[in-house]
């Protein structure tokens, strides 16, 4: 599931990047040319059928895959719908990424040949009969999707079919999906597409887009010999009541079904296709039309500049407090040392005996920081690879594998911080420690996955896990996760108990009383605000790319965010811990784990209310989804971002009490 990024184009800014890694050549095997591609990256020649051969194909082929909609988290695949099927066709295997995603890509009944036009073709009839009980379900089930609005998500060469249309201020919008149909309500308000035509007006009625104009628009390759390579597909929906339905004219009203309609109901599938030459556009910028319709570049830059901002203001508090404030306190403190009338010590100093002391449930935090470290590696390694193009959404399913993959190999260092800094806590409970490392956070998560997955089982939705892919997903983690782990943990308690540059004194020092900026709770609510604020208009993108079913390829951007997330976590973490520590509270282990993982429950907090702002979802299943798959992300974002701030302070701690002298 969840963190499933739509298929989209590679990012813009390492465009470039991308494409010398195409030329230079970073996959096995030769293509036409003479250049080297990316695996699923590789363009494909088209010619028409007189010189068709084996490196110029003249058939294009269309596939379908799973349709869905912004009003409701249960996607179906195509075969779920009555709609015209193949007859026969391979389907394409699909990896990992894309089963987890519910991604379900078909063949279609919809065949062309490279620059052949057609014109009203007729691809099947579909009879009802309201008085058979299944023909009613099967067209009560298509009325109910078209009333949720939908959408048939269409590829061909490996690129999605958009339908493009004129939005406010003149601008274009190419939507990467079509809409079943539409409904017109019992008081003739017009529901989503129904708009586009004004022949729509029936009451109560529901109007099918039965058929497509398809534009296929393609670029000669400059050798001639190598035929065209496609470079967009775009179609226009319409509705017709066919009046022959054995010879259609795709002329006549739309087609119109009544919410009381009764008796038998024909639904004829046609399509037109045309076939017009780009000698502007090339192959390797053919995503760019769609990129172009979606006006988010400059919200994202200053998303970015508003994170920059974020960073610099703490950058320069922390290195006022490095600098300026420890720089004295740590000349004075070790000046104090030198004189023989030493003054009784006061502030950070104070607490030199107990700072180091092993915290309350020290076995859980350091659980905690293992799968914390196993995640920020994986989401680190990820984004890179997608920041380089190496994981192109167009390669289907590719981002959401190489996530799964690399957590499932990252066992070992899960297991070795859990295990060292256990160890550091005085904890001897090794085998408890590592058989928690290995179970207890990927346990929850995937008790949460696997009801979420009863729930899309008991709804026929497409998104529902097959058997064998639940237990594939098992077996990676038993079988090579957990031993990955165990093997971490192994060094980890081998090697020596991390030093600490002050020794820890035997009895605790009782702790003042604190004001209320400085107790605990008013500094973890507070610490979580800066992150949160740096990430937040990232995060509705990639919220709207999973619910809103929009497409992400701003993969730079998100990187960028990354980064500057771990340096406002650690910076926001570092701050408090020293106001802390001045107070004289030497409680900064699970204090610091808890202040930047508070950026979680923001992130919950501003998921609620994007559920209750921005989507239409509706029932009862559709919601508990949500909830569900919104519980898991907030749980990854809670041990990333908490470690984050424990790592930061820890490294904060050790620095200054090591240069600090002590008797």
């Amino acid at each position: 599931m969840s963190l499933r990024l739509p298929a989209s184009p590679p990012p813009r800014g390492p465009r470039l990047l991308l494409l010398s890694l195409l030329l230079l050549g970073t996959a096995p095997g030769p293509r036409p040319g003479g250049a080297f591609y990316l695996p699923g990256l590789a363009p494909v020649n088209f010619c028409t059928q007189d010189k068709k051969s084996d490196e110029c194909k003249a058939e294009i082929e269309l596939f379908v895959n799973r349709l869905d909609s912004v009003e409701s988290v249960l996607p179906y695949e195509y075969t779920a719908f009555d709609f015209c099927q193949a007859s026969e066709g391979k389907r394409p295997s699909e990896n990992l990424g894309q089963v987890l995603f519910g991604e379900r890509i078909e063949p279609s009944p919809y065949k062309f040949m490279f620059n052949k036009e057609e014109t009203c073709q007729l691809v099947c009839t579909k009879t009802y009969h309201t008085d058979k009980a299944e023909d009613k379900q099967k067209l009560d089930f298509l009325k109910k999707s078209m009333l949720l609005n939908y959408q048939h998500h269409w590829i061909v060469d490996n690129m999605p079919v958009t339908w493009c249309y004129d939005v406010e201020d003149g601008q274009r919008f190419c939507n990467p999906g079509f809409p079943i149909g539409c409904y017109i309500t019992d008081k003739g308000h017009a529901k989503d597409a129904c708009v586009i035509n004004s022949e729509f007006h029936e009451r109560d009625t529901f109007y099918i887009f039965n058929h497509v104009d398809i534009k296929i628009h393609y670029h000669v390759v400059e050798t001639g010999s190598m035929g065209a390579r496609l470079v967009a597909a775009k179609l226009e929906p319409k509705s017709f009541k066919h009046t022959h339905i054995d010879k259609p004219d795709c002329s006549g009203p739309p087609m119109d079904i009544s919410n009381k309609a009764s008796g038998e109901i024909k639904i004829a599938y046609t399509y037109s296709i045309s076939f017009e030459e780009q000698k502007n556009i090339r192959w390797a910028s053919r995503w760019d039309y769609i990129l172009e319709s979606m006006p988010h570049t400059h919200i994202q830059w200053f998303s970015i500049m508003n994170s920059l901002v974020i960073v610099l203001f703490l950058s320069g508090m922390v290195a006022m407090i490095m600098l300026r404030t420890l720089h004295k306190d740590i000349a004075r403190y070790n000046q104090m040392d030198s004189t023989e009338d030493a003054q009784e010590e006061f502030g950070w100093k104070l607490v030199h005996g107990d700072i180091f002391r092993p915290p309350r449930k020290g076995m859980l935090l350091s659980v905690f920081l293992g799968s914390g470290t196993q995640i920020l590696i994986m989401t680190f390694v990820t984004l890179f690879f997608a920041c380089l193009g190496f994981l192109s959404p167009a390669n289907r399913g590719a981002l959401m594998t190489c996530a799964v993959v690399l957590w499932v190999l990252l066992g070992t260092p899960a297991g070795y911080v859990a295990a060292r800094f256990y160890k550091s806590f005085g904890g001897e409970k090794w085998k408890t420690n590592v058989l928690l490392t290995s179970f207890l956070c990927p346990g929850i998560v995937f008790a949460d996955f696997f009801i979420m997955n009863l729930i899309l089982w008991g709804e026929g939705s497409s998104a529902a896990i097959p058997f064998g892919t639940l237990v594939a997903i098992l077996a990676l983690w038993f079988c090579i996760s957990v031993p990955l782990t165990f093997i971490g943990a192994y060094f980890g308690f081998k090697k020596n108990a991390i030093e600490h540059p002050v020794r820890t004194n035997q009895i605790p020092r009782q702790i003042p009383e604190q004001s209320f900026y400085t107790k605990p709770l008013p500094g973890i609510i507070m610490g979580g605000i800066l992150p949160f604020g740096c990430i937040f208009i990232q995060l509705f993108f990639i919220l709207n790319s999973i619910w809103s079913h929009q497409m992400y390829y701003m993969f730079g951007f998100l990187f960028l965010v990354f980064i500057i997330l771990v340096i406002t976590c650690s910076e926001a973490t570092i701050l408090l811990c020293y106001f802390h520590l001045c107070a004289e509270d030497y409680h900064w282990q699970w204090r610091s784990f808890l202040t930047s993982g508070f950026t979680a429950v923001y992130f919950l907090i501003y998921a609620i209310h994007y559920f209750f702002s921005k989507l239409q979802i509706t029932g009862t299943a559709s919601t508990i989804l949500y909830f569900g798959y919104t519980m898991i992300m907030v749980l990854i974002f809670f041990l990333f971002t908490g470690t984050i701030g424990f790592f930061a302070c820890f490294w904060f701690v050790t620095k200054i009490y090591s240069v600090v002298k002590v008797d």
